[in-house]
């Protein structure tokens, strides 16, 4: 398998990076307009009943866009992570460091991969709470739906926003590491 990814993205590097970039820019970008610019918008709605609508169908729709996006970030971290061999520069087939900066990045290609799988996991939380208060609205529960889409708004988006500009960085770190 490691030797398929490493071929892989040999012959498709140019493609495998523009791939995972442009998810990551509609991920967080699309995160980024909900959060500071859809929410204030919502916010207008006089209705608290018609405000919450809006917003569940609006977080429906970014959920579904950005959701395929996601998953072609994290298939393309993977072959990104093989295809471009940290670890053979950092550790020998013993597992032990054979040189201390190509370890360090190593290390940050782990930390990367770990804030996208945290970020994932938040957003499948996400549209659960979502879907939860979809069901909650449609059976005239708008107390209930409205804390769901609260911690959504309030908390669950600016920590994957925050996250997500942290991954960025770490990409943009990792990209001019040698």
């Amino acid at each position: 398998m490691k030797d398929f990814l490493v071929q892989l993205f040999a012959e498709y590097k140019t493609i495998i990076v523009f791939l995972h970039v442009i998810s990551a820019v509609v991920w967080v970008g699309g995160m980024i307009a909900m959060r500071y610019a859809a929410h204030y918008s919502f916010a207008q709605i006089e209705s608290p009943l018609h405000r919450m609508q809006r917003s569940a169908h609006a977080l429906k729709r970014l959920f579904t866009i950005v959701s395929p996006f996601v998953f072609i970030l994290i298939i393309t971290a993977v072959i990104m992570a093989v295809g471009l061999g940290f670890r053979a520069a950092a550790v020998d087939a013993s597992g032990n460091v054979i040189d201390d900066y190509a370890m360090y990045i190593y290390n940050l290609v782990h930390v990367k991969e770990v804030i996208w799988m945290v970020m994932a996991v938040n957003l499948l939380a996400m549209i659960l709470r979502r879907n939860k208060a979809q069901k909650l609205l449609d059976a005239g529960d708008s107390a209930g739906a409205k804390k769901a889409l609260e911690l959504i708004g309030k908390y669950m988006v600016p920590l994957n926003i925050i996250l997500g500009v942290i991954a960025i960085f770490l990409g943009v770190t990792l990209r001019n590491a040698y």
